[in-house]
């Protein structure tokens, strides 16, 4: 078997791919530790199902109101013991993971309430919900209001600035565990575990809520492992094992989960309702696949940053550092960096790899927009992806993989798309 013959007919040249080869020979250790924690991830969820008697009666199709749906209502005994919180959310009318924060937030704010960042800047999306940005329905329009405290230059928090912005108006404090498209690190859950503790002894009755995207089994702990009120996520990301093809998850205290539920349905209705529509047999399936899939992302994202490393660009987090999500950033320095790079990752993608992804006004974002993602799931970031704001510093942010091996190809592509544009040399 000739690996170089194989790469050569999917346009990688011999250069890159012997480049790749010796970046790899450092990472087994690294690997094989991230194999150990997917392990233990593994186990989890498998003692979850079994706990909960998951059998081939969840899988099952409702309609209509979706009354007495089986398999829906254990997802969520199994989401509320995997993430150990007292209940979850688990649904196929949460389209994204901006929706299911819009319903956790709108949820448990009220008028005259604050919501409080303690990690500065949340991601471009919530700026709209937020009111950041002025939006039809904000949370600012319903007269909920939002301060936030920047990071420290090193990117760690700013202990006596979250102090003085707790007010007694202090509702809720969200936390972003991922960068989103910064280039600030993402956080640990041992870290946020750490913040957690520290607003909830200025103020006891805050509601922490974590906006868990990205971050989903890359550890053996989640931030509802210490202490977080709630936890949310999108199911077209980690926990989808990318193939839940659409939904979202808010796992917490069963008084938040209720008020979640009245804000998605209604008033009275709560969890109660919410047809499955067949939907539930990816969901488990995806649930179970979700450890190894993450592992192969992960993978993925410290190739990545090992590649770009070593070719001097700046990459957020580096190679060696420890990884709490599986996004990875390169800033790139250039517009034509980004489409370059962009156009490789497309090209190794199995649905629309002819496509050549250009910047575009996406909605809900304020700067032009380029992503590629040629994905089995619209719009699913777990499966090969890489996208950025067209601003500086002209950073891409890469993720997913659902193998490895798969991870590795669309690495290799983008750096053979950036060596054929001139923008690198190896």
């Amino acid at each position: 078997m000739d690996l170089h013959d194989t790469y050569r007919q999917l346009g990688i040249s011999d250069e890159v791919y012997d480049f790749g080869e010796t970046v790899l020979e450092g990472l087994k250790e690294r690997f094989e530790k991230i194999d150990a924690i997917a392990e233990y991830n593994q186990c989890k969820v498998l003692a979850a199902m079994r706990k909960n008697k998951v059998d081939a009666a969840c899988f099952y199709a409702s309609n209509g109101y979706g009354y007495n749906d089986l398999g829906r209502d254990k997802i969520e005994k199994v989401y509320a013991d995997v993430f150990r919180t007292e209940a979850a959310l688990v649904r196929p009318q949460i389209v994204c993971g901006t929706h299911a924060l819009t319903v956790a937030l709108s949820a448990n704010l009220l008028p005259g309430d604050e919501l409080l960042s303690p990690v500065g800047k949340p991601y471009d999306t919530l700026e709209e919900v937020i009111g950041i940005r002025p939006s039809k329905c904000s949370l600012k329009e319903y007269g909920v209001s939002y301060s936030q405290v920047d990071l420290l230059k090193d990117g760690s928090f700013d202990y006596d600035g979250i102090k003085k912005a707790i007010t007694e108006k202090t509702k809720m404090v969200t936390i972003q565990r991922s960068k989103g498209y910064q280039t600030r690190p993402s956080f640990s859950s041992e870290q946020i575990g750490g913040l957690i503790a520290f607003v909830k002894k200025v103020k006891p009755d805050v509601i922490v809520m974590v906006d868990n995207c990205y971050g989903e089994f890359v550890e053996e702990k989640e931030p509802s492992d210490y202490g977080a009120d709630m936890v949310v996520g999108s199911l077209i990301k980690n926990p989808g094992g990318g193939l839940a093809p659409i939904g979202g998850y808010i796992c917490g205290r069963r008084d938040l989960i209720d008020r979640c539920a009245y804000r998605l349905s209604a008033p009275g209705l709560g969890q109660e309702v919410g047809a499955s529509l067949g939907v539930m047999q990816s969901f488990y399936q995806g649930f179970f696949l979700a450890p190894t899939v993450v592992a192969s992302a992960e993978k993925g994202a410290i190739f990545a940053a090992e590649i770009y490393g070593k070719l001097g660009f700046k990459v957020v987090p580096e190679g060696r550092e420890e990884r709490h999500d599986v996004i990875q950033a390169v800033e790139l320095g250039s517009k034509e960096g980004m489409e370059a790079f962009c156009l490789g990752i497309q090209k190794a993608a199995p649905v629309d790899s002819y496509v050549t992804p250009i910047p575009w006004a996406m909605p809900g974002y304020d700067d032009e927009v380029i992503m590629a993602a040629g994905a089995f799931v619209q719009g699913s970031s777990i499966e090969l992806s890489a996208d950025g704001p067209i601003r500086e510093p002209y950073a891409v942010y890469f993720q997913g993989g659902l193998t490895w091996y798969h991870a590795k190809i669309g690495i290799l592509s983008s750096l053979n798309e950036m060596v054929r544009a001139g923008l690198v040399k190896i």
